[in-house]
């Protein structure tokens, strides 16, 4: 978390030099744990180019406030392979990139650290990874994937969606981990909230195996809709996010740093989730859409609902 939500990462800005730097950092992380590559030609990171040019919502927040080149972004994945059903696969994701720099606040602060987006996030799959390659080799096989863009239009997850490391009809689900650095007051005192959790039943059954999960308190909000999950969803994929934002007040401002995050509560919210992921990756269940909880087909998706709370321009 020091090291990616530090002022040198510059706001780990996306498609930046940042990004780069922070998707080498996560590759590092796995290779050190002996995961299996899931990148480009034998490595743990995934290149893919950006439109040219780029959205025109994108293009005119980069030029105004950070006038760099964005052509790439960079994703960092590893793969647990498993023992039993090794063409089982459950994905575990978040994103490595944030807003970068944006216009100052009243401190004179330009700098988006986005310690809890999403760094918090970021954390717990690198942690996850570290405490799940350390036991016993699970059942089925877990892909760690952290992806790039997701403030600017989603373009990681199109990129591990368009050369995805293991097929994509062998995902039996993907669990998003977005903005968990802090407590949520809408919900008890130790729980976490899955987004669309009445769309499957993922949710419910890892409760009943032991996860902190709860509904997501926020409906109006459509957080379903927000994260790279949803990408994942549109393709068939039973794929939600676990979190506790709380709706605070800095969200997408320079306020989202590290001293903001309670780290016993994010550090309870981790393992709290690595018993179920465990039993999870030993069994043979398979979760299910509920009856019209499944989103529609594909589509273009440029733009996210607005949160309640101030941000600078952001395609997020």
């Amino acid at each position: 978390m020091n090291f990616l939500a530090d002022d040198e990462l510059h706001g780990r800005g996306s498609a930046t030099r940042d990004e780069h730097i922070t998707a080498l950092f996560a590759a590092s992380q796995f290779q050190s744990l002996g995961l299996e590559p899931g990148g480009d030609n034998g490595t743990f990171v995934q290149k893919s180019a950006l439109p040219s040019p780029l959205p025109a919502r994108a293009q005119q927040r980069i030029t105004r406030f950070e006038d760099t080149p964005r052509k790439e972004t960079w994703n960092a994945i590893g793969i647990l392979r498993g023992t039993g059903a090794p063409n089982e696969v459950i994905l575990l994701t978040a994103h490595l990139d944030h807003l970068g720099i944006g216009p100052a606040n009243a401190s004179g602060d330009t700098i988006y650290n986005g310690a809890d987006d999403d760094a918090s996030g970021t954390t717990a799959v690198l942690a996850l990874a570290h405490i799940l390659a350390s036991g016993p080799r699970p059942r089925r096989t877990i892909v760690f994937a952290l992806f790039g863009t997701e403030e600017m239009g989603g373009f990681g997850n199109r990129a591990f969606l368009a050369h995805p490391p293991v097929p994509l009809n062998t995902i039996v689900a993907n669990l998003e981990f977005e903005m968990i650095g802090r407590p949520d007051p809408a919900v008890p005192a130790g729980t976490l909230w899955l987004t669309g959790f009445d769309r499957s039943n993922l949710g419910p059954e890892l409760a009943k195996h032991g996860a902190h999960l709860v509904a997501d308190p926020h409906p109006a909000q459509q957080f379903f809709r927000r994260s790279d999950n949803y990408a994942l969803a549109q393709q068939g994929i039973i794929a939600q996010t676990v979190s506790s934002y709380g709706l605070h007040k800095d969200y997408h401002q320079p306020s989202d740093e590290l001293s903001t995050i309670d780290f016993t509560h994010m550090t309870r919210a981790i393992a709290s989730m690595v018993n179920p992921i465990r039993w999870f990756a030993d069994s043979n269940w398979k979760p299910q859409w509920s009856p019209g909880g499944r989103p529609d087909t594909p589509r273009p998706d440029t733009s996210h609902p607005a949160p309640t709370t101030p941000a600078p321009a952001s395609p997020k």
